[in-house]
């Protein structure tokens, strides 16, 4: 890279002049933009009104980069200003991105090295956690690098810092392209988190032909470090190793042979004492859907991409779900062939929770028995014989899952540690002890008894009216926001979405959001298409535009969300209102 911001950084000095209180907001600077005028202004800015500040949105031209600064914040306390910077020629081979995950992979490679290099500073990229998602805050364009920034611009009060702004936009802005051209960086360790996201792709779309819902490979570490961070457990965490009876081989394109547990279709039980790995291992299973960092220990954990966690929700809003195959027969005489509440209750919640994940595609439900509720999940011989079946409009889980797989191939992953009547109706038992896994298959279905199972109906799908996925607000402005890590701010309502429990990104929250709204802007949620079809519409379109379909003109961070995700968050939406059912 031929970069002309090495010299003379800082080599301006210039007046202070003072803008007044509230006056209209400053025209962008004109005539010449590149980096040494916007040094040379941001110099003379130092002290004035901070409002001043907005005179430098646009375009600046830094010879081998673009700084685009696209919003300005108010005031020193308002949520950071937001730029862009533009690399048209880092460096990068075709070999990084010529397909998409190698591109996906190598971008979220380079924004964590973006990240250490801004360490420090006032300039902020959002990097996420454990997991390789694709993001807005780094992309890579045919060789060239998009990044988008956060920075909080700075001043003394309610005046402008100049100088120190100065040092952030052209000074430590230019360090870190430079810091991010190809040649800088550690080659061989770029090539091989590639390489890692790659494999476990493999793995993952293997798994359909193979039989399997999911693999665990065979010295993963599933611990995590506490209860507050997604980092791997480093002292204490037990390897994991597959029972023989489970252990299948795989060939992949990196690493070779790999072995592990394979998970196979069906219904399958994770069960052990309480503290001996049960969820632990679920927990693995649900992030399966993602790829991880190198050094994560669950790199080559993976599970169906469609593979979603159901629990209870006590409170939650259903709007005309079909929920006829939990739900029959209730005393007040509703029809749950199109069931609505502002308020269900946990078996109600559950039970829409099921049939919504079916309705978006999903054919791998994810289950564990401690945020379930009991009574959706089984009624004992002693409660059937006091509350008869005439009495009792629920359908237990138990009764249901075996038809689920047979009839409709939707396969259930359970963790169990309180009701051995599973053990009638699964395909496969496999007991954690200590967080070593052991097949108890066998000696689970000696135990088992002969039982009739019910009929599942799948649910009739929804037809969404789309004016009533509206995020303006009564000023007809729109506004989608994330608050904290649990609502999603979507118009004039606040979506609880603590129960979506695969959210794994904060940015996905707000990803979901602008789905929402490109579901609609987009026509693929038209009034005529059921849910699943315009899910199917969206992901087309993502397909061949990518994440910065869904917020090119917003202007925050956001990590593309999931299908499954997204229609969560869709079935949250208080103001959601159904046209009809198929």
């Amino acid at each position: 890279m031929n970069s002309r911001h090495g010299d003379g950084r800082g080599r301006r000095r210039g007046g202070g002049g003072r803008g007044g209180g509230h006056r209209p907001e400053p025209e962008p600077l004109r005539g010449v933009r590149d980096d040494a005028r916007l040094s040379e202004e941001l110099l003379r800015m130092d002290g004035a009104s901070y409002g001043r500040y907005k005179s430098l949105r646009g375009d600046w031209d830094f010879g081998d980069f673009t700084l685009t600064v696209q919003r300005v914040q108010a005031d020193p306390f308002a949520p950071p200003s937001r730029v862009r910077v533009l690399v048209p020629d880092s460096g990068v081979p075709e070999s990084a991105w010529g397909d998409p995950v190698r591109r996906r992979a190598t971008a979220d490679y380079l924004g964590r090295r973006a990240h250490r290099l801004l360490r420090g500073s006032l300039l902020r990229i959002d990097t996420g956690g454990q997991e390789v998602i694709e993001r807005s805050s780094c992309r890579l364009t045919d060789g060239g690098i998009d990044l988008r920034i956060g920075i909080d611009l700075p001043g003394h009060g309610r005046r402008i810092d100049g100088r120190t702004a100065e040092r952030e936009l052209c000074r430590t802005l230019p360090d870190l392209v430079d810091g991010l051209d190809w040649e800088e960086i550690d080659v061989e360790e770029a090539v091989a988190f590639a390489d890692s996201v790659a494999d476990a792709v493999t793995l993952r779309s293997g798994l359909a032909e193979r039989g399997l819902v999911a693999f665990v490979a065979d010295g993963a570490i599933l611990p995590r470090r506490s209860g507050v961070s997604d980092e791997p457990m480093t002292r204490g965490a037990v390897p994991f190793s597959s029972p023989e009876s489970l252990r299948v081989s795989v060939e992949l394109p990196h690493r070779g042979t790999v072995s592990g547990m394979g998970v196979p279709e069906g219904i399958t039980l994770i069960v052990g004492g309480g503290f001996h790995g049960k969820s632990t291992l679920l927990h693995a299973l649900e992030r399966g859907v993602h790829d991880h960092v190198p050094g994560d220990g669950r790199e080559l954990v993976v599970t169906r991409q469609d593979a979603v966690k159901i629990r209870a929700e006590e409170g939650r809003r259903v709007e005309r779900v079909d929920v006829s195959p939990f739900v029959r027969n209730l005393p007040t005489g509703a029809d749950t062939g199109e069931f609505r509440t502002e308020n269900a209750s946990g078996s109600t919640s559950q039970a829409a929770n099921i049939c919504e994940a079916v309705e978006a595609g999903s054919r791998t439900l994810l289950v564990d028995e401690d945020s379930t509720a009991t009574n959706l999940m089984i009624r004992d011989e002693r409660m059937q014989a006091l509350v008869h079946g005439d009495r009792e409009p629920l359908v237990p889980f138990i009764d249901l899952v075996r038809p689920l797989y047979r009839d409709h191939g939707v396969s259930t992953v359970l963790v169990m540690g309180g009701s051995g009547d599973y053990f009638d109706v699964a395909d496969q038992v496999i007991m954690l002890d200590a967080y070593h896994p052991h097949d108890v298959s066998e000696r689970a279905r000696e135990l088992a008894r002969a039982r009739t199972d019910a009929d599942f109906t799948p649910p009739r799908a929804r037809v969404v009216d789309p004016a009533s996925v509206d995020d303006t607000t009564s000023r007809g402005r729109g506004r989608i926001k994330r608050r904290d890590t649990d609502v999603l701010v979507f118009g004039e309502s606040d979506v609880d979405v603590r129960a979506i429990e695969q959210f794994v990104d904060p940015g996905q929250i707000t990803g979901a959001g602008l789905a929402l709204r490109e579901l609609v802007r987009g026509g693929h949620l038209d009034g005529t298409r059921t849910v699943g079809e315009a899910l199917d519409s969206l992901e087309r379109a993502l397909d061949g535009e990518g994440v910065l379909l869904l917020g090119a003109d917003f202007g925050g961070d956001y990590v593309l969300p999931r299908r499954y995700e997204i229609a969560a968050v869709l079935n949250r939406l208080r103001t959601l209102r159904v046209l009809g059912m198929r």
